[in-house]
């Protein structure tokens, strides 16, 4: 899904997209980026520890400075991802990020149609932030 979500973002004329793992990303990538698109499984009804991680790790350092950064969500459920998706959410409003578009829960198996809309996800984010628009 993340490597979908990639795809879309690339496909956008004159913009970087980065990929990271969580555990990799820090409190500048977080600052330098126009927008975000945060990716994770849904583990137990909640989002991976790395996921948490990295918004423990960036919280204090962010929480002033990414005021309305837009934001999207793309969740591989193994439930319905509605844990997950809600605990995401609720640190979003914490950092006072935008979320500018319907996240992307694939409940199951991975099929193409998912990461169609996973590509659409990156596509629209990197767009609206290539335009201005967020």
């Amino acid at each position: 899904m993340a490597q979908a979500v990639y795809e879309g973002a690339k496909a956008i004329e004159g913009v970087e997209v980065v990929l990271k793992k969580a555990a990799d990303a820090t409190l500048d990538d977080l600052l330098v980026c126009d927008g975000l698109a945060v990716g994770t499984p849904e583990n137990f009804g909640y989002m991976s520890g790395m996921l948490k991680d990295f918004f423990d790790r960036t919280y204090e350092g962010a929480k002033d400075r990414v005021f309305r950064k837009p934001f999207v969500v793309f969740i591989s459920a193994g439930n319905d991802g509605s844990g997950a998706l809600r605990a995401i959410e609720r640190i979003a409003l914490g950092y006072k990020f935008k979320t500018v578009f319907s996240p992307v829960i694939a409940k199951g198996k991975i099929t193409e149609a998912i990461l169609e809309k996973c590509r659409e996800l990156g596509g629209t984010l990197a767009g609206g932030c290539a335009m201005g628009i967020y």
